[in-house]
């Protein structure tokens, strides 16, 4: 089992998301015992971000200053121990970072960052001198439509490209974004030593040299070859040259990367022996936060809808994507995202109840389900699965709720399905984002996908709560006695805390009779929206 709890234990996560930092301590219980955050646009008004982010010169051009990340981390610090929270009681850390984000570290940089002095900020010696780009693109960006182009010909085609990394070139991800980088900037590109991810990046603050990219948020490059696990020669050779030695070798989510630098422990009272955990990116980090199993479908319903699922042996998808598993390193996770979601519901309930979702909750619950056989497909921007653009609408405010609420979720298990996963009986689906509060939908979801639904406490927070978690579990392999069998994590995790599910609702024993049929019409229909775009 592991070392006995210790009582003066302490487990440190952070989240570096789009539009703040958030930092949680959890108890040898894995209670959260403190917990603070930075907003960019508010706390860090001098870096003039909107929702976290600068907008480039050019269209769908978006950045990010990494000093204001460094300045971040001294703020949520001082915020902690502003709180009274014994740092010193801390034994591990970790953290999620925005997937897709990238950081180019200076020679100066990282001899900096090697050498801290504990009585100055970290932000007034890791400053822009410590990067090459100092307009680091993140998530938001998508002007690297030509670079994905350049990289899916040179490894033989969108399909190849999905089959090695996971994902066909998407023009946010890492890779396509450093091949810009080295055409635009060859210069900066040369005179970059290291290459961080966000998630790497917070990482690599508190060991005092450049951590590794593990392998899960690493996945979401288009250059590492899921299945070896390692970087894709193919893909680094057509993306930049020389670029595995900035990379470093990436290393499982689980590795204990070293313990934390002098100047923590000497500015905020950390023990030496504290360990420094690897960092993952958001999306994995989420599902590491939501201790569900392979069983389980995750759906976030939020800006866009996410769905995730564990796989045992990743599926060849040429669209969503498949990523390295954050704690069962040995599989794989899924990952698709809609893009007409939240927004999409937030109109059509401001023009058919005036914004008031009491009542277009009773609109939903009073018309039956499977709406009359009437369906609606509500895809105002352009959809990312199927690549489609139109909008089917109904007069009767009624009949429109559902049909919108009905096919959304109708689209999401058709895609799912299609791309070769498989609902069952003994499925169940966790539903999180700001519209689990909804019973309603939540109702509607259980029925369309026939399976039981449940929400999580501190649901919201799975990516910051999943840091925390990885920090425990992977001191606990580190200290187990090698003689002994390792708990998985998820029943590990499990036997320090309480599982925060709770069922909401159950699906009607008729359901699958009514969806089924409508399944099969849905598909038809987004197949002909489609087509104009193939």
């Amino acid at each position: 089992m592991g070392p006995p709890k210790q009582l003066k234990r302490a487990f440190l996560g952070f989240d570096l998301s789009t539009q703040k930092l958030k930092a949680v301590l959890l108890n040898c219980k894995l209670e959260v015992i403190a917990a603070a955050e930075v907003k960019f646009d508010t706390d860090l008004p001098e870096f003039r971000t909107t929702g976290g982010a600068n907008n480039g010169p050019d269209k769908n051009e978006y950045f990010v200053q990494p000093v204001m990340w460094v300045k971040a981390m001294d703020i949520v610090l001082d915020r902690l121990v502003m709180q009274q929270a014994d740092l010193s009681t801390v034994v591990a850390i970790s953290g999620s970072g925005q997937q897709h984000g990238s950081l180019y570290w200076s020679k100066h940089g990282i001899k900096t960052l090697q050498n801290l002095n504990s009585e100055k900020f970290l932000h007034a010696q890791i400053d822009d001198s410590a990067f090459v780009v100092n307009r680091t693109p993140i998530w938001m960006d998508s002007t690297t439509t030509k670079q994905c182009l350049e990289m899916e010909m040179a490894v033989g085609g969108k399909h190849k490209m999905a089959q090695l990394t996971g994902s066909k070139c998407y023009e946010r991800f890492t890779g396509p974004q450093i091949r810009k980088i080295y055409q635009k900037r060859c210069h900066a590109y040369e005179e970059a030593k290291r290459i961080s991810l966000v998630s790497s990046f917070i990482s690599s603050l508190f060991l005092g040299s450049i951590c590794p990219i593990d392998f899960s948020d690493g996945s979401g490059m288009n250059l590492l070859d899921i299945r070896k696990k390692i970087w894709s020669k193919e893909c680094l050779n057509v993306c930049a040259p020389d670029l595995d030695e900035r990379l470093g070798v990436p290393v499982s989510p689980n590795t204990v990367v070293g313990n934390v630098s002098k100047y923590f422990v000497k500015r905020f009272s950390f023990s030496p022996d504290c360990k420094v955990i690897a960092s993952t990116g958001d999306n994995p980090s989420a599902l590491a936060g939501m201790l569900v199993n392979s069983k389980w479908l995750t759906i976030s319903l939020g800006t866009s809808d996410t769905l995730m699922m564990s796989l045992k042996e990743p599926l060849n998808w040429e669209e969503g994507h498949v990523l390295c598993h954050p704690t069962e390193t040995e599989q794989y996770m899924t990952l698709l995202c809609f893009k007409n979601a939240s927004l999409v519901r937030e109109g059509i309930n401001k023009t058919t109840s005036g914004g008031n979702w009491e009542k277009f909750n009773e609109y939903l619950e009073s018309t039956p389900r499977g709406n009359f056989g009437n369906m609606a497909v509500h895809f105002n921007d352009m959809e990312i699965i199927p690549r489609a653009q139109g909008v089917l609408r109904f007069s009767s405010p009624q009949i429109e709720i559902r049909a919108l609420i009905e096919g959304q979720m109708l689209h999401h298990r058709s895609v799912a399905e299609d791309l070769g996963y498989r609902f069952g009986q003994e499925t169940h689906i966790l539903v999180t984002g700001g519209a689990s509060v909804n019973k309603s939908i939540l109702q509607t979801i259980a029925d369309v996908f026939n399976s039981p639904v449940y929400t999580q406490d501190e649901g919201h927070e799975a990516a910051l709560m999943g840091a925390a978690y990885r920090a425990a579990y992977a001191l606990y392999l580190q200290e187990l006695d090698k003689t002994g069998t390792p708990l998985c994590y998820r029943d590990y995790i499990l036997s320090l805390t309480t599982n925060k599910l709770n069922l909401v609702c159950e699906p009607n024993k008729d359901s699958e009779q009514i969806y089924a049929p409508m399944l099969l019409r849905y598909r038809e229909m987004a197949r002909i929206l489609a087509d104009p775009y193939k």
